[in-house]
């Protein structure tokens, strides 16, 4: 009644009837935003005895071990160019990409003709070689019978011993051209110095080749290789990690390998390094030219657990986790990491085996939560 009544004196007072109004406007303004208060703290007192759901993952430990598959093709472990060993015309090529050859078998063969003259020539070279020697050591028996007798002076007689001197090497040269000709002329037939398969024939007949030239490759029989391209970044890991292979067309069929040699130097174009892998326990279905997945594990003797790079989360105390309770309940756990690995990281300590780590949304969340997982996933 008393503000009833100073509202009703301050109203009849022209001068303080706007004052009046704006302090009722004031307090009604007030008791909103009190009401709007109480309703906005009660909903967040429920919201905080819900449960949230988190997706979690059980901690498995494990050897660390880290696989690289690379592509592959199936090598010889010798593959040799057979060339001429004398210049020529070729006149055939008796076989093709492809084909199995043995030991001493027939590959290409030259034109002999110019060979033949040059056998000719020098068996010619012979003949008159033993004319002239024949005469030669007569002259130096007459010489040393008149020598003996006084009726030459001995000057003469070391000229007829020089002569046939002369004779003999003249004969000896011939006879070595003899065997240079007849050696070239069996040069003009390329043969297989091994068993393999001809792996490419470069020459055709009609081409004039030079000595050594290139004109088939063999790929030995025996011991069969995996020829793989490392990459720069796992050089070094490629050279202590355990080897095996697939072939694409066996996929099921495993092999084991063996690195035999590591090239020292990158190739120019591709930055790689050739590496070669002894096939241990080949069979008939490795065959030449075929193409394989070398896969390299390299494992170490440390245990971890892999879990999603999702699930690791740093507040400025290092890495954690969120670990799960029985109840619930979150509790950041600090953890060492072993190593990143592309969509995840292992763990090498900080959990426990089986306790469930949150994966996903990890930056949401507050120490003593009560959240309630809903998918238990093994990474």
């Amino acid at each position: 009644m008393l503000q009833l009544n100073t509202l009703r004196s301050a109203a009849s007072r022209p001068g303080r009837a706007m004052v009046a109004l704006k302090l009722v406007g004031s307090l009604l303004v007030a008791a909103l935003l009190a009401g709007c208060n109480s309703q906005a703290g009660q909903e967040r007192r429920t919201d905080s005895l819900v449960d949230r759901p988190v997706l979690v993952a059980a901690v498995r430990y494990g050897t660390m071990t880290e696989n690289r598959s690379l592509a592959a093709t199936i090598k010889p472990r010798i593959e040799s160019d057979l060339g001429f060993r004398v210049p020529g015309k070729v006149a055939r090529r008796l076989v093709q990409n492809g084909d199995v050859v043995h030991k001493g078998q027939a590959l290409l063969v030259l034109d002999t003709t110019d060979l033949q003259l040059q056998l000719e020539q020098a068996q010619a070279e012979v003949r008159a070689a033993s004319t002239s020697l024949v005469q030669a050591e007569a002259d130096e028996k007459r010489a040393s019978t008149l020598e003996h007798n006084g009726w030459q002076t001995p000057a003469n007689l070391d000229k007829a011993r020089a002569a046939a001197a002369e004779a003999r090497g003249r004969l000896t040269r011939g006879q070595r051209q003899v065997e240079l000709a007849t050696n070239a002329l069996t040069y003009a037939t390329l043969e297989a110095d091994a068993d393999g398969v001809i792996t490419a024939t470069p020459v055709e007949p009609g081409q004039v080749v030079l000595a050594g030239m290139p004109a088939a490759r063999l790929a030995h029989t025996g011991e069969l290789e995996a020829l793989v391209a490392v990459p720069e970044v796992f050089v070094e890991r490629a050279r202590v990690a355990t080897g095996s292979m697939t072939l694409w067309s066996l996929p099921d069929r495993k092999y084991e390998l063996k690195l035999r040699e590591l090239s020292p130097a990158a190739d120019g174009a591709t930055r790689t390094y050739a590496a070669r892998y002894s096939i241990v326990n080949a069979d008939e279905a490795v065959r030449l030219g075929m193409s394989a997945t070398v896969t390299l594990t390299q494992g170490e003797d440390v245990s971890a657990a892999r879990l999603p790079l999702t699930a690791v989360f740093d507040h400025g105390r290092g890495p954690s986790v969120w670990v799960v309770s029985d109840a619930g309940k979150l509790t950041a756990r600090s953890v060492t990491i072993a190593r990143y690995e592309g969509q995840s990281v292992l763990i090498s300590s900080g959990v426990l085996e089986g306790e469930n780590v949150v994966t996903l949304g990890v930056e949401k969340l507050d120490e003593g939560l009560v959240v309630r997982p809903t998918q238990s996933l093994s990474f």
